[in-house]
């Protein structure tokens, strides 16, 4: 029987069963067929180096022992480090016996140009030697350093299968949209994002990806009138044109934190009629939701109020109550947390073992903070 090039129902959910002992109950959760971690490796951070790469092979192989099945990059981390980093770690992983494909849950990225493995000299001339002469895109397919264009997406998703040694990605983003919305009006923008979505519904079906979303910054956080807001209603509906009712735009990501509510406080999004946030928004359209920056690089790891403490019991460090800030948030399915260093990951994973708060703990953080 040949091996699964993916991850499944099946295998997600025989690795959270062989986890239940690090893990609390409310540790894993069922999004669109998949059991899923309720925290997960990001490997936005670091230098591009041999020595960052080794740790980060470290921090996820020690991860997965841990209770961590979903894996987070984008190509242009690190200049491609970040995903050839996580390569070796699968290779190492399933090759031991640690862990098989089919238990975890692999997202990156594609939209910005990458690079590889270190700045070039010429960043104008590599752009057109490795991006324009190949055929990946045109000149006019770029704004900025950002493209989406369906060649272009083509040529990196292809970079970072090679990269990640896989067959198949399970979470592919287009890697934030809304900066295009700084130099093109809103319906070349939408064009470009049905076009794009067209791609990857093409690439599911090929088998290249499983399920594809949108990971931004601003986008979904933004008010209406901002000239990079990002409707999801318009997101999925782009998705309903070129997939149909069954379409595989079903993920997203944005930043979440005890800083950065936007996601739960700001009812900037229109379903049916009515303004709700970008987490009930996504409910109501069957879309499942990513936290990135779930401890705004480091930011969040110190010197929290106490009301907060008070509220996230029975944990040691306040790096762990901003994960389970995230991880208890109504919406949320994951907090996604950078971690290349292994003690971090020791720490972090510590939050795996208290159950996410209950919502009325949770709610006293909103009223004890006059929010």
């Amino acid at each position: 029987m040949s091996k699964p090039k993916c991850a499944t129902a099946e295998g997600t959910r025989r690795y959270a069963d062989r986890l239940q002992a690090v893990g609390s109950p409310g540790h894993f959760r069922q999004q669109q067929g998949l059991t899923m971690s309720t925290i997960g490796l990001g490997t936005y951070l670091g230098h591009w180096d041999d020595r960052t790469d080794l740790m980060y092979q470290d921090a996820i192989k020690r991860a997965v022992e841990l209770g961590v099945n979903l894996i987070d990059s984008a190509i242009n981390y690190r200049f491609q480090r970040s995903e050839r980093a996580i390569g070796a770690a699968l290779k190492q992983l399933f090759d031991s016996g640690k862990a098989a494909r089919d238990e975890i849950i692999i997202a990156t990225k594609g939209g910005f140009i990458p690079f590889d493995g270190e700045p070039p000299r010429d960043a104008r001339g590599w752009v057109i030697e490795n991006i324009i002469n190949t055929g990946a895109a045109r000149p006019e397919d770029l704004v900025g350093s950002h493209c989406m264009a369906p060649s272009y997406l083509e040529h990196q998703m292809s970079q970072s299968l090679r990269n990640l040694g896989l067959e198949t990605i399970d979470i592919y983003y287009v890697h934030n949209p809304e900066s295009q919305l700084d130099q093109i009006d809103r319906g070349m923008f939408l064009e470009r994002v049905r076009a794009a979505f067209e791609f990857l519904e093409s690439a599911v079906t090929d088998g290249r990806i499983r399920f594809y979303g949108t990971a931004t910054w601003n986008g979904y956080r933004q008010s209406p009138e901002a000239r990079d807001y990002l409707s999801l209603a318009d997101m999925e509906r782009a998705a309903q044109d070129v997939g149909g009712p069954d379409h595989h735009f079903r993920i997203i990501q944005l930043p979440y934190n005890l800083a950065m509510p936007e996601a739960l406080t700001s009812a900037n999004q229109i379903i049916d009629g009515e303004p709700v946030s970008p987490l009930v928004a996504a409910s109501r359209l069957g879309i499942t939701v990513m936290a990135s920056a779930s401890i705004l690089q480091g930011k969040l790891a110190q010197n929290l109020p106490p009301f907060v403490r008070d509220a996230l019991k029975g944990l040691s460090t306040d790096v762990q109550r901003s994960i389970q800030f995230v991880r208890s948030t109504p919406g949320v399915t994951a907090a996604l947390v950078g971690m290349s260093n292994r003690s971090h990951v020791e720490e972090n994973l510590m939050t795996a073992r208290i159950p996410p708060a209950q919502v009325e703990d949770f709610l006293k953080m909103f009223s004890e903070d006059g929010a």
